[in-house]
C-alpha cells in the first residue's frame, strides 16, 4: 500500500513538473553586423590608430596609407594647368587685340567719310559764293581738290581694311581653335586631377560604421594593396539575437513584434532586454545541436533575428533566450 502512494505521488510530482512553464519560448546567441574594413589604396601605411576593442565613430579617420607621392603629382599637375591657363589668357588677348585694331581701322573710315561729307558742304558753299562773285574760281577748285584726295584716301584705306579684315579673320579662327585645343587639355587636366583628389582621399581608413574594432590585420609600417583586410568592426550597440522556433511557434510570430530577450551569464544570471522581430526566414532548417526548442522532439526550426540596444553586458556569441 504504502509503495503504491510512494509511486503515485512521484508521478504527481512529474507531472505538475512537466507542466511547469518554461522562462523561455526560444533560444539562439547573440550577434552582430560585422564589417571588415579594406584598403582602397595600395603603398605603405602610415598610420593606423586603431586597437582591437577600441569605439569607433561613423567616418572617423582612423588611419591612411602614404599618399606623397599623390601628392606630387597633383601638384605638377596643378603647374601644368596654370601654364595653360596662361597660354588661354594670351592667345584671348591676341584675339582681343586684332579685335580692337579692327575697330580703330573701322574708325578712321568714319572720320575719312565725315571729313568728305564736311568738304562737300563747303564746296556747296563756295560754289554759291563763287557764283555771286564773293570768292574766287580757285578755292571752289582747291575744295574739290581735297575732296578727291580724302574720296582716294577712303578707297585705300577699305582696300587696306578688307585685307586686314581677311588677315584677322583667319588669324582670329586659328586662334580659336588653339583656345579650344588649350581648353581640352586644361578639362583632361582638371579630371586627372579630380582622379587624383580621389585617390587621395582613398587614401584615408575611414570607419564606415559606428562600433567596435574586433579584429585587427594590419600593423603600422606594413604595405597594403587595395582590397587588403584590415580590421574588422561589430555594431555592438544594435545587435541581434538569431533564436530558433517550431512551426507551432512560428503562426504566433510577426515582424515588429515586441518580445523580452534575455542574456545568460549563467549561474542563473541573466539581463532582460527589450526585443524587436525584425527577420523571419522563409526556409526551414535542421535543429541545430547546440539550440532547444520548446518541441525538444522538433527536427525542423524557423531562424528569426530579434533587435536589442546593447547596453555594453551583451557580448558576441553570448547565450541567450527569448519570451514571445
Amino acid at each position: 500500500m504504502k509503495k503504491t502512494i510512494l509511486i503515485a505521488s512521484l508521478a504527481l510530482i512529474i507531472a505538475a513538473c512537466s507542466k511547469k512553464e518554461k522562462a523561455y519560448d526560444a533560444t539562439g546567441t547573440f550577434e552582430a553586423t560585422e564589417v571588415t574594413l579594406s584598403a582602397e589604396a595600395t603603398g605603405q601605411l602610415t598610420l593606423l590608430s586603431a586597437e582591437e576593442g577600441q569605439e569607433v565613430a561613423h567616418g572617423s579617420v582612423i588611419g591612411y596609407v602614404d599618399k606623397k607621392q599623390l601628392e606630387l603629382k597633383r601638384q605638377q599637375l596643378e603647374a601644368s594647368l596654370r601654364q595653360l591657363d596662361a597660354s588661354r589668357e594670351q592667345l584671348s588677348a591676341t584675339r582681343s587685340s586684332n579685335d580692337s585694331r579692327q575697330l580703330d581701322m573701322e574708325k578712321q573710315l568714319a572720320t575719312i567719310r565725315q571729313q568728305i561729307a564736311n568738304a562737300q558742304r563747303e564746296k556747296q558753299r563756295f560754289s554759291e559764293l563763287y557764283k555771286d562773285g564773293a570768292v574766287a574760281r580757285k578755292q571752289v577748285d582747291d575744295i574739290a581738290y581735297q575732296i578727291s584726295v580724302l574720296e582716294k584716301q577712303l578707297a585705300a584705306t577699305e582696300d587696306q581694311i578688307r585685307s586686314n579684315n581677311a588677315a584677322f579673320d583667319d588669324q582670329n579662327r586659328g586662334i580659336s581653335a588653339q583656345i579650344e585645343g588649350v581648353s581640352q587639355q586644361a578639362d583632361g587636366i582638371a579630371a586627372q586631377i579630380a582622379q587624383i583628389d580621389d585617390q587621395i582621399a582613398n587614401a584615408d581608413i575611414v570607419s564606415p560604421i559606428m562600433g567596435t574594432i574586433i579584429e585587427k590585420y594590419v600593423e603600422n609600417g606594413e604595405f597594403v594593396t587595395t582590397g587588403k583586410p584590415l580590421l574588422k568592426i561589430a555594431d555592438t550597440q544594435n545587435m541581434f539575437i538569431r533564436a530558433y522556433v517550431t512551426s507551432a511557434q512560428l503562426q504566433g510570430i510577426k515582424v515588429g513584434q515586441k518580445v523580452k530577450v534575455f542574456a545568460d551569464y549563467g549561474d542563473e544570471q541573466r539581463h532582460s532586454y527589450e526585443g524587436t522581430v525584425t527577420w523571419i526566414s522563409n526556409r526551414s532548417e535542421f535543429t541545430p545541436k547546440t539550440i532547444l526548442t520548446n518541441d525538444e522532439r522538433a527536427d525542423l526550426v524557423y531562424a528569426v533575428k530579434i533587435a536589442i540596444k546593447n547596453d555594453g553586458f551583451v557580448k558576441i556569441g553570448m547565450y541567450g533566450e527569448v519570451k514571445f
